[in-house]
């Protein structure tokens, strides 16, 4: 199995060619490029959420309770949210990753179950696009696609490293629990699966959501910047 700096290496090269081929191809500003392959980076962690370790658990937690209320900024914006409601926001998130996360993940998960699996990267690229709007749709769906990708090159790494060429080829038991669709838990392919069509169902409709609340911004804004009319004498 590969161990964690292995797996964060490896996101992280995949997440600087992801990076550069949306700023050389796709016509994506330098910043995008950037992010996307520091999301793509930092998602190479997110199936070790599920690790019997303490250390991949915590790192990733850290990492992830850290970047994500970043991430929503524009999100918080287009709610009207005042720079204190913000950090107030900001802090919430934290704590609800950082610790109420981490006790779901410790409580009922299991490592190599459905959290690693292709249905759970999809829901975390998901989850990312729920809750980083961006000013047009291709730059939301490429940053979104970035976490997937750090996602899969995990599940990757994992089916890679299941595989035993020191003493001939042999596959270990590990071999085809990370890159799979459904796992031994009938509820555990339950549970994601219901996430993931969940997901699904709010980001179908979330950017028409979104183009509403800021054109409701944007009519409350143009309002009070107008001047107030002169009562008649």
């Amino acid at each position: 199995m590969a161990d964690f700096k292995s797996h964060i290496t490896g996101s992280t090269i995949v997440g600087i060619a992801y990076g550069y081929w949306g700023v050389a191809e796709q016509s994506m500003s330098i910043e995008s490029g950037m992010l996307a392959g520091g999301l793509c980076a930092v998602s190479g962690m997110l199936p070790d959420l599920d690790s019997d370790s303490g250390i991949p658990l915590r790192e990733t937690s850290m990492f992830v309770a850290a970047i994500a209320p970043m991430l929503m900024i524009d999100r918080f914006r287009d709610l009207g949210l005042s720079h204190e409601s913000m950090a107030l926001a900001a802090m919430i998130v934290y704590i609800g990753i950082r610790f109420v996360g981490v006790e779901f993940f410790k409580r009922f998960t299991v490592h190599r179950g459905m959290w690693h699996s292709i249905p759970a990267a999809a829901s975390a690229g998901l989850i990312a696009y729920l809750v980083m709007p961006c000013p047009t749709e291709s730059v939301r769906v490429y940053k979104s696609l970035a976490v997937v990708l750090g996602f899969i090159v995990h599940l990757t790494m994992d089916e890679i490293w299941s595989i035993d060429v020191a003493g001939g080829f042999r596959l270990k038991k590990s071999f085809g629990t990370a890159l799979k669709f459904f796992g031994n838990s009938a509820l555990a392919n339950t549970m994601v699966w219901a996430m993931f069509g969940g997901l699904l169902y709010f980001s179908m409709g979330d950017h028409e959501v979104v183009d509403r609340i800021r054109d409701r911004t944007r009519l409350e804004r143009t309002y009070l910047a107008q001047p107030e009319p002169r009562p008649w004498r």
